[in-house]
């Protein structure tokens, strides 16, 4: 995977704000908006790791916004983030019935955060989103299985094309996991745009 300059400054401004964010956690367990601010940088951060890892980092990024919603239940924020997180470990579930799972839920915190900030486009734009992922996830595991597919009948017998065959199917991943992020970046981008409202955390 390669990085663009612009990766590059995203990834040490997400760095940054995790790292800032643990410091002020331990001064002030009780901020939610810090504890906001520590998931949406460990999703933020999720897209440059592996897949596995990418996993555990956005697991992390739901148990602090877990937390902050333990503190503040009703911060709009908090509430669109965890929907964007419980989205991105639907996208990155290959099972559609545990997918499914993740998406209705992802959809209640958007319909929260909708109902906290009932003029907030982006949230509203979310929810819309949410509503249409379990199709968008189908189609995402079609076009791996399908990639995958062609990529075990051009290498039959040959030891050699192991690894790549590996490492297209870890490039595809990259790109679902990429075009997810964008989507939601774009999404929040735009919102944000219309409304000229201080802009949430990035997640």
């Amino acid at each position: 995977m390669e990085f663009s300059q612009d990766d590059f400054d995203r990834l040490l401004v997400a760095e940054h704000t995790r790292k800032t964010a643990e410091v002020t956690y331990a001064k002030d367990p009780l901020d939610a908006e810090n504890l906001t601010k520590w998931g949406g940088a460990l999703l933020e951060l999720a897209q440059f790791q592996t897949v596995a890892d990418a996993k555990k980092m956005i697991n992390d990024a739901i148990s602090k916004l877990d937390e902050a919603l333990g503190i503040n239940p009703s911060k709009h924020e908090t509430l669109w983030c965890m929907g964007n997180a419980l989205s991105t470990t639907a996208f990155m579930t290959t099972d559609s019935d545990e997918a499914k799972v993740s998406f209705d839920k992802a959809a209640q915190f958007f319909q929260k955060a909708v109902d906290a900030d009932p003029g907030n486009e982006l949230y509203q734009k979310s929810l819309d989103v949410a509503a249409k992922a379990p199709e968008l996830h189908m189609d995402f595991q079609k076009a791996a299985v399908s990639q995958q597919t062609m990529g075990g009948a051009s290498s039959a017998s040959s030891a050699s094309t192991a690894p790549k065959k590996k490492k297209k199917s870890s490039d595809f991943k990259y790109d679902v996991f990429g075009w997810v992020i964008l989507a939601v970046g774009i999404v929040a981008w735009v919102g944000m745009a219309k409304s000229h409202v201080p802009p949430p955390p990035s997640c």
